[in-house]
């Protein structure tokens, strides 16, 4: 596997992502903005832009990303 191309440690499991807040003035640059929760895992993948959003002090804290699968949209798996 390899590592997602963003990572966000965030402190709340809920997220949400537009694909575009790190861009000034970009939010025609990115996707729709979609809502995601974390669940026992720690982290959740965005299913539009493959962000990944990693709970602060949550099981895939500090843990190599490479060796994680994707959980797109907060799907169990």
């Amino acid at each position: 596997m390899i590592a997602p191309p963003e990572t966000s440690r965030v402190s709340q499991p809920r997220v949400a992502c537009d694909g575009a807040s790190d861009i000034p003035g970009g939010a025609a640059l990115g996707h729709p903005r979609v809502f995601l929760e974390i669940d026992e895992k720690g982290y959740v993948d965005c299913g539009y832009c493959d962000r990944r959003f990693i709970l602060i002090g949550g099981p895939a804290d500090g843990v190599d990303q490479s060796t994680l699968p994707d959980i797109s949209e907060g799907a169990s798996h």
